[in-house]
């Protein structure tokens, strides 16, 4: 079994990390460069940090950000929010950013995830995807912090992301996002079973035994949290001793 990736989701608003649940009732955390070195120095694998408002602001990523966390931590974090032309991913990555993600630009001009991964490689690309259950028992995908469904199928718009050339998905269960009652394993099977690519869970950590719940059910490669490490409720280290002693490879 490879190493599973602990990787903490850092969601900035405003120049500040901030939570929420369902993508509503947010409440402000800290900085995202205090953050960022916090978790950098405590435990966690890999960062992710998404710009919340940048798509439905129609704006480009804030940089200034991007910059501060890279001055401060010391272990790999990608960025999303914003980045809709190679030059968005250019700026990201010349700023310290190691991958750039993408959600909505990827579902409006689906070329772009060939394009950058053409020119950066796929390590640099991410494919984030925000999925909600629908009424037909399958998964949609929703754009724009969850605002805007696309009617497309989260599934297999998953494949056709790495057949564009994504080298990783993070998948959010919007239904999960924040609700603290586990990842929704059921989704993230149906795609980790299509692809053979990294995927990333997202969206649903309540406690220590959901971390092991979705890497034994959906044979996921890193676990993304946010709110349970932000509020002090799962320590990074502790978990990691946890994973372990239930047979579950990690880092350390």
């Amino acid at each position: 079994m490879l190493a599973k990736r602990i990787i903490p989701c850092l969601d900035v608003r405003n120049g500040r990390v901030v939570k929420g649940k369902q993508f509503k009732d947010i409440v402000d955390v800290d900085a995202p460069e205090t953050l960022g070195k916090y978790y950098s120095d405590n435990g966690a694998d890999e960062l992710v940090f998404y710009d919340i408002t940048a798509s439905s602001d129609e704006r480009k990523t804030s940089l200034e950000f991007v910059k501060k966390v890279a001055d401060e931590i010391n272990i790999p974090f990608s960025v999303g929010g914003g980045a809709s032309t190679l030059a968005d991913f250019t700026e990201i990555l010349r700023n310290g950013a190691d991958k750039v993600s993408v959600n909505s630009a990827a579902v409006r001009n689906p070329e772009l995830i060939r394009e950058a991964s053409e020119r950066f490689g796929a390590q640099c690309v991410v494919l984030s995807i925000d999925a909600k259950k629908n009424d037909k028992g399958s998964w949609t995908v929703y754009t724009k912090g969850g605002r805007e469904d696309t009617g497309l199928d989260a599934v297999a718009w998953a494949v056709r992301g790495v057949s564009l050339g994504a080298g990783e998905i993070v998948v959010n269960s919007i239904d999960k996002d924040g609700m603290k009652d586990g990842y929704d394993t059921d989704l993230l099977t149906q795609i980790t079973s299509q692809v053979r690519v990294p995927v990333i869970a997202s969206g649903g950590a309540g406690e220590m035994k959901h971390f092991k719940e979705v890497v034994e059910k959906s044979d996921v490669d890193g676990i993304l949290a946010a709110s349970v490490f932000h509020f002090g409720e799962i320590n990074i280290i502790e978990l990691k001793q946890y994973l372990r002693a239930n047979g579950i490879e990690v880092r350390i």
